[in-house]
């Protein structure tokens, strides 16, 4: 069972399916000339029966006849002009032209879904969405960690229409479009996609491309155009915690070196695991919280805070101070408390 009684949803069975490296050009042209081949094959039929039909106007039925007939049939514009009248070319008209002609329809009109209206629609959409986009968190990468992160953002109460996604999987996007969050099929790398969300006007930008190297690329793409915005990403190398604070990562997260935390902590005493992850969920009974100094905090100590919370330490002009420091008995306009606060689950229990 999911997280707070939750069942899972059942995932579908997918047909396995390899990408069409086709252009577009080359799709048009592939169904421009099966409808094409299609009409040749109504030509053929109407010349070979072509006793079956009678011509009004002159009573012969020509080569441009048939060819002229067929177009007026498969457009199902029929003047008249040229019927059948034998029961055999009514019913080759009935059974094989009929069927023949509802695919070249078939053909015209998802061609021009697909390559005019529906584009037109999702650039309209995409437009719409970008409109609203301020002060957004933007996901860049919807793995294990990722798909994580947006459920726990929406648990502690942000907007699902305040998250955008980015994943190159189609498969990893329907499941994030389930939690009501904007999604985008696309390379993170790339300074188009980030352009895309809006990069510039986040709140925030938690990386997590399941590959250290990619993670560092997309950061250096996103302090690039947003040199402002705080980036978080996990990274699995101690080596590259280094690289990814000089990409201009803002948080650098290793999951290794946290589960060996966990490990150490359960090794020095049963209930340091259980805490800490209660810390770090919003559904345990307490959580971690950063916020700035309110004004009337200013010149009190950390352990008088007004939200009744226990201050872990304070972070002012780039440095970190503990609770027992001096410092922290004198709070500061510009000061950064973490501080620990009980969770609502927390208030029902106790």
């Amino acid at each position: 069972m999911a997280k707070g009684g939750r069942h899972p949803a059942q995932k579908r069975m997918r047909p396995l399916r390899r990408a069409v490296g086709l252009s577009v050009l080359a799709d048009v042209s592939l169904r421009l000339g099966a409808a094409l081949g299609l009409i040749m094959i109504v030509v053929m039929i109407h010349w070979f029966d072509r006793n079956g039909l009678i011509d009004h106007a002159d009573g012969h039925i020509s080569f441009l006849d048939v060819v002229y007939f067929t177009m007026i049939s498969i457009t199902t514009t029929g003047f008249g002009d040229i019927a059948p009248v034998t029961e055999a070319a009514r019913f080759k008209e009935a059974v094989i032209v009929t069927p023949i002609r509802f695919l070249v329809l078939f053909i015209f009109v998802g061609t021009t879904y697909n390559f005019f209206i529906k584009h037109s629609w999702e650039k309209w959409r995409m437009a719409r969405i970008q409109e609203k986009l301020s002060d957004h968190v933007v996901v860049l990468g919807y793995g294990v960690s990722g798909s994580q992160s947006v459920e726990e953002l929406i648990e502690r109460g942000t907007d699902a229409d305040k998250i955008v996604v980015v994943d190159p999987s189609e498969d990893r996007l329907k499941e994030a479009e389930k939690l009501g969050v904007n999604v985008m099929a696309a390379d993170a790398t790339r300074d188009e996609t980030l352009k895309a969300v809006r990069i510039e006007t986040a709140q925030t930008v938690l990386v997590s491309a399941g590959r250290d190297d990619t993670s560092i690329l997309i950061v250096l793409t996103v302090r690039h155009l947003a040199p402002h915005v705080a980036i978080s990403v996990v990274v699995r190398a101690d080596d590259n915690e280094l690289l990814a604070r000089q990409a201009g990562a803002t948080n650098v997260i290793n999951p290794v070196r946290f589960t060996g935390l966990l490990l150490a902590g359960s090794a020095n005493g049963t209930h340091i695991a259980d805490y800490l992850a209660d810390l770090a969920s919003v559904s345990g009974r307490v959580q971690l919280v950063e916020r700035v100094v309110t004004d009337t905090e200013c010149g009190s100590s950390i352990s008088e805070l007004s939200t009744g919370g226990r201050g872990l330490r304070i972070y002012r002009n780039g440095r970190a101070i503990g609770f027992w420091e001096e410092e922290c008995k004198n709070l500061q306009p510009g000061d950064v408390i973490v501080e620990i606060v009980p969770s609502e689950n927390g208030n029902k229990a106790s």
